[in-house]
């Protein structure tokens, strides 16, 4: 693996990474902390749904206990995607996971502007639902921290009961109870053989891609492709705007046509420069395959270059001249003059 590729994969990590998070913050902040609430429960309890039972199969993990598979899934999934996380094992019934500052998801200050009822939403969608997806209605979650509340940490455990669980008793919360000490030495590894550094280097690029293949979609379903494609497109581009000059450092390019070239192909797309300042990409990889997909997630998504571009060159627009997800061989933008721009649709 070439160390140009793997620092590219990383730079598309960060930009996906980055967009997710302004996509929780600009639910808060333009729409309500409920509706951001409802929004991460949305996207966790799909990605959830999709991700995990293949997951625990990916790992190794679906042999174990169901308490110990589903604190080391979250060990080991949360790691390969560069996440700080901690297991730590007390018994087969009974296994601490703890996320300690800083948090991957809430990067520098963005944590300041996440309120607890975000947070506990996570919770509810993904941890609270692990016992009913292993068909184990004795197991659930008990959080003992939340990091966004001032405690020093996300941190919790899995602990199977002795009687089925109500659905209002798969999360709880344990506030006067702390996680041990992490010994590191006790923590499961991904096996080399099967997880090589370039699987696991690619790998941390998805895990910041699934974040928005999964929140694109239920934004829409949620608001309405027309409130949602407004929010998430405006988030878009102010995220474009920020990490556009590290980003582009990461993908060395001539131009703002190379700089989409070499974003696409980092991402797992086939795109080049077919003419002066046209770019087409005959791929779609952080869409592929999802099953709801709408045509408002194009400009949710397309918001991201057309923020990159405000930051490249203010004096200049996207003009998208085809549609791949609306039966065009390929998408294919143009960069024009701004002046033009009262002209441009999508």
């Amino acid at each position: 693996m070439a160390t140009g590729e793997a620092r590219a994969w990383d730079a598309v990590a960060e930009w996906y990474h980055a967009f997710f998070t302004g996509m929780v913050l600009s639910a808060v902040t333009r729409r309500s902390a409920a509706d951001a609430a409802e929004f991460v429960f949305a996207v966790y309890r799909r990605q959830h749904l999709e991700r995990f039972l293949p997951g625990l199969r990916k790992l190794g993990l679906d042999g174990k206990p169901d308490a110990v598979a589903a604190a080391q899934y979250h060990y080991l999934s949360n790691a390969i995607g560069g996440v700080n996380v901690e297991w730590i094992g007390e018994s087969d019934r009974k296994s601490w996971v703890r996320y300690p500052p800083p948090r991957w998801m809430w990067h520098g200050t963005a944590i300041c502007g996440v309120p607890g009822v975000v947070s506990r939403a996570m919770l509810r969608a993904w941890h609270a639902h692990n016992g009913v997806s292993l068909g184990n209605l004795r197991l659930g979650f008990v959080c003992t921290g939340q990091t966004v509340e001032g405690d020093p940490g996300l941190e919790g455990y899995y602990l199977e009961h002795d009687r089925d669980l109500a659905p209002e008793e798969r999360l709880r919360f344990a506030r006067h109870e702390q996680a041990p000490r992490f010994d590191a030495a006790l923590a499961p590894v991904l096996a080399s053989d099967t997880w090589p550094l370039a699987r696991v280097m690619k790998a941390k690029r998805n895990y910041a891609l699934a974040y928005v293949r999964t929140a694109i979609p239920a934004a829409i379903q949620l608001w309405g492709a027309a409130e949602a494609s407004a929010l998430l497109a405006l988030t878009g581009r102010l995220v474009g705007m920020q990490l556009y000059r590290e980003t582009a450092a990461a993908l060395p390019a001539a131009d703002f046509p190379g700089f989409m070239v070499a974003l696409a192909r980092a991402q797992g797309d086939d795109a080049e420069v077919v003419g002066p300042g046209v770019v087409r990409q005959a791929s779609w990889t952080l869409m592929r395959g999802v099953a709801d997909l709408h045509p408002a997630a194009f400009a949710c998504w397309n918001g991201l270059l057309e923020g990159a571009l405000a930051a490249h060159d203010r004096f200049a627009a996207l003009k998208v001249t085809a549609r791949l997800d609306l039966g065009d061989p390929w998408f294919e933008w143009q960069v024009v003059p701004r002046r033009m721009a009262a002209t441009i649709g999508t």
